[in-house]
């Protein structure tokens, strides 16, 4: 029956779950019912007479739940990716629920005594060097979850943990609904002046889907983004810079201003109750950089290294306006304007030039054609795996002897009904459950160009980086060979998360790639070696403002996690004093930047988004290994997937990176790679 189809193990291909046959209404009975479940599972193995050992507490306790992940995983990766009001409206129910079975867990005397028991008395030499890490994970998760607080400290542990799972939830649920609440309807096309044709033809063909005359933009990327940088009506970009820097903080029903300063504040007293000072040092206890003291020295490094060039690199961009007829102050909303203008000028390139070479269905062929080539895997397109919306494509994806390693789903296109961005995400991680090798089933889900009446799907160069990023993610979790479903795939330090998924945009600028993808969509015309050079050539163009852009996200994160008191204040002040060192722009009145920032009030990057930048470190480092052997260079690709990609949390980062490399990361070909050290 529909309603209990998600308690039970799914008669489908691989597993996977069959979309079709799940209804809304089975969601909610099944998350109570499944949760009743898992407590009796946690009871069993407090309830067990015989002495506590790795097996029947470490191993039983990491295998309790499953089903209830699996259904877990389906629910919220669709709250995400396909939502409506139903399931915000379940989610918002599930939510505490899952926080109060979490906290029954963490909070849990008598199982905290047979975890510390087993940890404190474990034979180290009996278990495998796998084993060990999960005993030592367990354990300090507990400690970090709150097993060692006294009791009104852990009845405080639990009320702030249920109001943070409710008020992240609805951070992004406001988040969706301003993006969603704002379209520009042009009906004058003499205000399209200087759009694309393609990016007419999309904003003509959302109009007649709302069956309107003219043209429609919107905040989601693929709209907003060219019309900032071709629109030649500044009024329009200064409207469309202002509704997208504005989206929760409207004074209105989804203002996020004040969630923020609860959120935060939990976050502290949450941190402080586990003994920690901030957020911040609570969270990079489980990160490379293991302290905020060596974030802050990082952040500041990048930043004395590109500060100038960035100053540059807005200069130039104001001398070109000024030359070619702008007055007055050069304002956020002209800046990518006139930056792709003289982008055009000097490289004699922009996204326009190169996006009909990168049509989507050549751009996914080529990128998984690497995984390919690199790794000796194929993929085989499924009709038979079910989806969760039409435009979902699923494949099953084989390893080099022709073995099964895993199901993997492509969501390319954006939707009011979907979050912004783009992200890789699971529906079951790879494990060992007894009888063999589970394999993972993973998704990757974007927000690229759609496709018009009259033009297939055309990436922008940005975008085709943005595929090869998220398919990096995925790689790590389709190569996981992991035991335990905690250490598997992404499951790492997230400052070392995103080393595989940026160490792939590096193919992006080699000649030998780009010749596989790049193909006319019309003329079947390879894209010729003079517009690669000039891809190649403008790689660094506006590097420097690129770094302490991200750079000015970085220090707003580590200023809002780096609080040691309760926020009552000003949440636009506080933004502007955290971002003044990399403040290149005049102010703008009624914008924020706190209040869009889902990375870290909704999502897990708190206190990580430095990780970005210190990704970067490792994979223009890692990088250098493919340029020295070949960048199809199989050996090195070999080294890669064994070292890193099939390891998961299964040792300390630099440890495997150690492995893979050779030697600790050096920041100084991130630095060549960005043209900002000779």
């Amino acid at each position: 029956m529909a309603q209990n189809i998600l308690q039970h193990r799914f008669d489908t291909l691989h597993q996977t779950p069959p979309f079709e046959q799940i209804s809304e209404e089975s969601y909610l009975p099944s998350f109570k019912a499944l949760i009743e479940e898992a407590k009796k599972e946690i009871d069993r193995i407090v309830n067990d007479t015989s002495i506590p050992d790795f097996y029947n507490t470490i191993v039983s306790l990491e295998k309790s739940g499953s089903q209830l992940g699996i259904v877990s995983h389906i629910f919220f990766n669709l709250n995400h990716a396909e939502t409506n009001e139903r399931i915000q409206g379940i989610a918002r129910e599930v939510s505490p629920l899952l926080t109060e079975y979490s906290n029954d867990i963490w909070l849990n005397a008598s199982l905290f005594r047979k975890v510390k028991q087993v940890h404190d008395s474990q034979n180290r030499d009996e278990l495998s060097h796998e084993q060990n890490q999960l005993l030592d994970e367990t354990y300090k998760g507990f400690v970090r979850k709150g097993a060692l607080l006294e009791r009104t400290a852990r009845e405080r542990y639990r009320e702030i943990t249920t109001q943070l799972s409710k008020l992240t939830l609805q951070f992004g649920e406001n988040l969706l609904a301003e993006t969603n609440a704002f379209q520009l309807h042009i009906t004058n096309a003499d205000e399209l002046a200087g759009l694309p044709d393609g990016v007419m033809e999309a904003a003509s063909a959302l109009a007649k889907a709302q069956g309107k005359d003219g043209w429609i933009f919107t905040l989601q990327f693929p709209s907003y983004m060219p019309f900032m940088k071709y629109a030649e009506n500044r009024a329009l970009r200064k409207q469309m810079y202002m509704a997208y820097s504005k989206r929760g903080n409207n004074e209105n029903q989804h203002d996020n201003k004040d969630l923020i300063r609860q959120i935060v504040n939990l976050r502290v007293e949450k941190a402080q109750l586990l003994g920690y000072k901030s957020h911040a040092h609570f969270v990079l206890e489980e990160h490379m950089a293991l302290h905020p003291d060596k974030v802050n020295s990082f952040l500041k490094e990048l930043l004395d290294a590109s500060l100038d060039v960035a100053k540059q690199d807005v200069k130039d961009v104001e001398n070109y306006a000024l030359q070619h007829g702008f007055e007055g102050t050069l304002q956020r909303w002209d800046y990518a304007f006139y930056s792709e203008k003289l982008k055009a000028v000097k490289y004699g390139l922009d996204d326009e030039a190169t996006r009909p070479y990168f049509q989507l269905e050549k751009v996914e062929q080529g990128v998984l054609g690497l995984a390919t080539r690199l790794y000796g895997i194929t993929f085989k397109e499924s009709k038979a795996i079910s989806v969760y919306h039409n435009e979902v494509k699923t494949y099953e994806v084989f390893d080099t002897d022709g073995t099964f390693l895993s199901v993997f789903y492509v969501d390319y296109f954006p939707r009011t009904t979907k979050q912004g961005g783009a992200w890789m995400t699971s529906f079951r991680d790879q494990h060992h459950d007894g009888s063999g090798d589970v394999r993972p089933h993973i998704s990757i889900v974007c927000n690229f160009t759609r496709p018009t009446d009259k033009k297939p799907s055309l990436l922008t160069f940005n975008e085709v980086q943005t595929f090869l990023h998220e398919f990096g993610h995925a790689l790590h979790g389709m190569f996981s060979k992991v035991t335990y479903e905690s250490l598997a795939g992404t499951n790492v330090y997230r400052d070392f998360v995103e080393l595989p998924s940026q160490i792939m945009e590096n193919w992006a600028t080699q000649k030998e790639w780009l010749k596989d993808v790049g193909v006319h969509y019309q003329t079947d015309e390879v894209i010729p070696d003079e517009l690669i050079q000039k891809i190649i050539d403008s790689e660094n163009y506006q590097s420097g403002y690129a770094t302490v852009r991200q750079l000015s996200f970085g220090m707003n994160d580590m200023a809002w996690h780096s609080l040691e008191e309760p926020f009552e204040g000003d949440v636009i002040e506080f933004e502007k004093q955290a971002m003044a060192p990399t403040e290149l722009f005049p102010t703008v009145e009624g914008t924020a930047f706190s209040t869009g920032f889902a990375h870290i009030f909704d999502g897990g990057y708190a206190a990580g988004y430095y990780g970005y930048k210190w990704a970067e470190v490792l994979d223009a480092d890692a990088f250098e290994a493919f340029k020295e052997n070949g960048i199809f260079d199989k050996d090195t690709a070999q080294a890669f997937r064994r070292e890193i990609l099939e390891k998961g949390g299964t040792a300390h980062p630099m440890l495997l990176y150690k492995n893979f490399r050779g030697h600790e990361p050096s920041i100084d070909p991130l630095l060549k790679r960005c043209g900002l050290k000779k």
